[in-house]
C-alpha cells in the first residue's frame, strides 16, 4: 500500500528554522530515523519510507506555502494514491507547542496550506495533523510569530516531539486514521 505524507513549508535557508515550517521538520526527523535522503524533483523533494509493508511517501513541497496543493495534487495523481492515504502536516498557532491533533477532514482554519490543498482538490475530507507551534504574539503579529524562530525551550523540546510525530505518521500508514487518532492526539 502507498501513502503520502506531505510536510508543509517554505524553501530556503531564511524559513529553515521557523515555526511555519515544522512540517518540513518533521518529515527531515523521519527520514533520518528511517536513513532516506530526499531528492529534489517535481513541485517538491521526496523519498519514500519502507514501514510494516507500506511505502510512505514523504512530500516537502518546492511550491510555497500557499501554493502547496500544486504539489499535493500531482504526486496523488503521479504515484496514483487516493484520498485516504494522504495525510498533510502543518503548523497550528491554536494548539501549544508540541501538542499533536490529528483529524480525518476539516476545514483550513485560516492556513493557507490547507487552504490551497482544499481547493486544489475541491474538498477537504483528508486527513490532517497539526503540530502546535502556540499563540504567544501580540495582536497583529501572527506572520512575524510563524515566521519567527524557535525559543531555545522550544528547541530543546524539539526531539522528543519530532519522535512523536514520526511515529503518529507510521502508525497512520499501519492502523489508519482512527486508531492514530484515539492513540496520538492524547499525548
Amino acid at each position: 500500500m502507498k501513502y503520502l505524507v506531505v510536510g508543509l513549508g517554505n524553501i530556503g535557508a531564511e524559513y529553515a528554522e521557523t515555526r511555519h515550517n515544522i512540517g518540513f521538520k518533521v518529515l527531515d526527523a523521519l527520514a533520518e530515523a528511517s536513513n532516506v535522503s530526499f531528492m529534489a524533483g517535481r513541485y517538491g523533494a521526496t523519498t519514500t519510507v519502507r514501514h510494516k509493508g507500506r511505502q510512505i511517501i514523504l512530500l516537502k513541497p518546492s511550491t510555497y506555502m500557499n501554493l502547496s496543493g500544486k504539489a499535493v495534487r500531482y504526486w496523488m495523481e503521479q504515484e496514483k494514491i487516493p484520498l485516504e492515504n494522504i495525510l498533510i502536516i502543518s503548523d497550528d498557532i491554536a494548539l501549544p507547542f508540541g501538542q499533536l491533533r490529528m483529524r480525518k477532514k476539516g476545514s483550513a482554519g485560516g492556513h493557507n496550506g490547507l487552504k490551497n490543498i482544499s481547493e486544489l482538490l475541491g474538498r477537504e475530507d483528508y486527513a490532517r495533523m497539526r503540530f502546535g507551534v502556540g499563540g504567544d504574539f501580540a495582536r497583529g503579529h501572527q506572520v512575524d510569530y510563524v515566521l519567527g524562530e524557535w525559543s531555545d525551550e522550544e528547541r530543546k523540546a524539539m526531539p522528543d516531539r519530532l519522535k512523536i510525530f514520526g511515529d503518529a505518521i507510521l502508525s497512520f500508514a499501519c492502523v489508519g486514521a482512527d486508531m492514530t487518532m484515539n492513540t496520538f492526539n492524547k499525548k
